[in-house]
């Protein structure tokens, strides 16, 4: 379906691209991951002469787009290109948006069209914003519509360039709901994507760009359990983390703790369910150890850690206290009625999983947030 040899690109002295090589079959489903700035979106540009490669030969359903002479526009229509920013027509409404290059290029009656604009709106759920402008729709929505328009020419390869970082957190599931839908259908994608447990779910090969190309690449099975180049394993063990301490109890602002973990999961597009559940956490199991480890005073040994692994999609929350010896989870954290804090009672039952330990002359908790 799509052939290339020795692809490079450099902008400047910025190699960029180097001798990169690639055959996708029909079918298949790829997912291009590796860090900010690697290439990713570069790539797949060049595969459409968006970015003209500076080397190397490109082929799509058996003709040479970077062949000398050859019909750019015609040969580029096999391949339908979604953008992280939409890139709607503000001007037209849903249905004119993706009637235009179906009638334009293909000759295709604008009936034909709008029936064909109908039957893949009705699949992506947004039937009926049809005559509604795109600046009246959500990020999510517009990405949905983004998508119906490529597939309006009938590509035989989709390309996306991470199709989801444009959007809140919220929008993100109902494009990648869309996506999977596609992939069952075994239409034959390209994506670049920051999500690593959708490219865990959809593809059938990943492909981790790191020196100048392809650097490793393999089923997810392959490149998300055991990879086996340095780079490879180091990205994808990757983990992000959030952290606070608290010395002084005085000094303790709950609402810059919550602010911290609300923005940090944002940014790293951990859900709000989960996102809550941090904040319950952190809330009862400091005010616990105020209680239980310090009991009035002022000076306090207190370090709350987030730790997100996004590839192997596990939230994982450690609050480690000095002080006096004190097991939040069990009796010792009873009121003198004998009831068991209200808060942690909630809490055991919601998160994945809670344990405790005292080692080192510190308490230890942590707490299993189940992944998105």
């Amino acid at each position: 379906m799509l052939d290339v040899k020795g692809l490079s690109k450099a902008f400047g002295d910025l190699q960029v691209l180097k001798n990169v090589d690639l055959s996708v079959q029909e079918g298949e489903r790829i997912a291009i991951i590796g860090a900010s700035g690697c290439g990713k979106s570069v790539f797949l540009r060049c595969l459409n002469l968006l970015e003209v490669p500076d080397e190397g030969h490109i082929t799509i359903g058996g003709e040479e787009i970077t062949a000398k002479g050859a019909n750019i526009d015609l040969i580029r229509r096999q391949m339908g290109m979604v953008f992280q920013k939409f890139h709607l027509f503000s001007h037209y409404n849903v249905m004119d948006n993706l009637c235009l290059a179906p009638t334009y290029l293909l000759g295709m009656d604008r009936q034909t069209a709008e029936k064909k604009a109908v039957s893949l709106l009705s699949q992506v759920g947004l039937a009926s914003k049809a005559k509604v402008y795109p600046t009246v729709l959500s990020g999510g929505q517009q990405q949905r519509i983004a998508i119906c328009r490529a597939l309006m020419m009938e590509p035989k390869v989709l390309l996306l360039d991470e199709p989801t970082s444009a959007l809140d957190p919220t929008m993100v599931g109902e494009v990648l709901a869309v996506i999977r839908m596609l992939a069952k259908k075994k239409l034959t994608m390209i994506i670049v994507t920051h999500e690593m447990k959708f490219a865990q779910e959809v593809a059938n090969r990943v492909l981790f760009f790191a020196d100048h190309g392809i650097y490793e690449q393999g089923t997810p099975e392959e490149i998300f359990n055991s990879p086996k180049r340095e780079k490879t394993i180091s990205f994808i063990r990757k983990h992000t983390f959030f952290s606070y301490e608290i010395s002084k109890r005085s000094e303790f602002d709950l609402m810059k703790l919550q602010g911290g973990i609300w923005s940090f999961a944002e940014k790293y597009g951990i859900n709000d369910k989960h996102t809550y559940l941090l904040q319950l956490s952190s809330e009862e199991l400091i005010y616990e150890f105020f209680h239980g480890s310090f009991a009035d005073d002022e000076e306090v040994d207190l370090k709350l850690d987030v730790t997100y692994a996004q590839a192997m999609d596990r939230i994982i929350l450690e609050v480690v206290s000095g002080g006096a010896a004190y097991d939040p989870i069990l009796a010792e954290s009873q009121d003198e009625d004998g009831m068991e804090h209200i808060g942690i009672t909630l809490l055991k039952k919601r998160v994945s999983s809670i344990s405790y330990t005292h080692e080192g002359g510190k308490n230890r908790v942590r707490v299993e947030v189940a992944g998105n």
